[in-house]
């Protein structure tokens, strides 16, 4: 059950106030309730989520015991990373109605994100890799929902940069814990 939830909490968490989540939330607002957009956006997130697991699970199994650790390790710091990363966007002046396009851009936004480093992190670090797909293909679409959703209210209403720093905090500290775990430091 723990490598269902916790890639599906830490996904949706992690996804706060990310690129993919803002160009949601601000093409749902030029855009009005599109359906589509939705449905992309989950198909998106089930596809980076599917991918990023296949590559944990993967690159884990080649690896012994003690280096499969720092390799979590390794993809919970690019995570923390990304999440202390400014997230700097321009609004869409012209947005495009294309689901094709729309998905496209939603995919490169995603697959470099924090959320899917812990997705790959969660696959490495578990024997089931399916279930840390499927939790966080459903936390990225969650937080993709919450975007759609709120529309131009989410930048508005939630401190989405005090969130991502802390949570990038947080996730540099399991780094740091888990790194000096398997170098037997701690």
């Amino acid at each position: 059950m723990d490598s269902f939830l916790l890639p599906l909490i830490a996904t949706f968490l992690i996804s706060l106030g990310g690129r993919d989540q803002l160009t949601v939330a601000r093409l749902a607002e030029r855009l009005g309730p599109a359906p589509g957009l939705l449905a992309a956006g989950a198909l998106v997130s089930t596809a980076t989520a599917a991918l990023m697991a296949t590559a944990g699970l993967t690159v884990a199994e080649l690896l012994p015991s003690a280096a499969k650790q720092m390799l979590v390790a390794f993809a919970l710091l690019a995570a923390a990373i990304e999440l202390f990363w400014p997230v700097r966007m321009k609004a869409p002046t012209e947005p495009t109605r294309s689901l094709g396009a729309i998905a496209l851009a939603l995919f490169f936004r995603q697959i470099g994100d924090g959320a899917r480093f812990a997705i790959f992190a969660f696959a490495a670090a578990t024997v089931l890799a399916p279930m840390a797909a499927i939790g966080g293909a459903l936390g990225g679409f969650a937080a993709l929902l919450l975007g759609w959703m709120m529309r131009g209210e989410l930048e508005r209403r939630l401190p989405l940069r005090g969130i991502r720093i802390a949570l990038g905090g947080a996730l540099a500290i399991a780094a740091i814990v888990l790194a000096l775990s398997a170098r037997a430091l701690l």
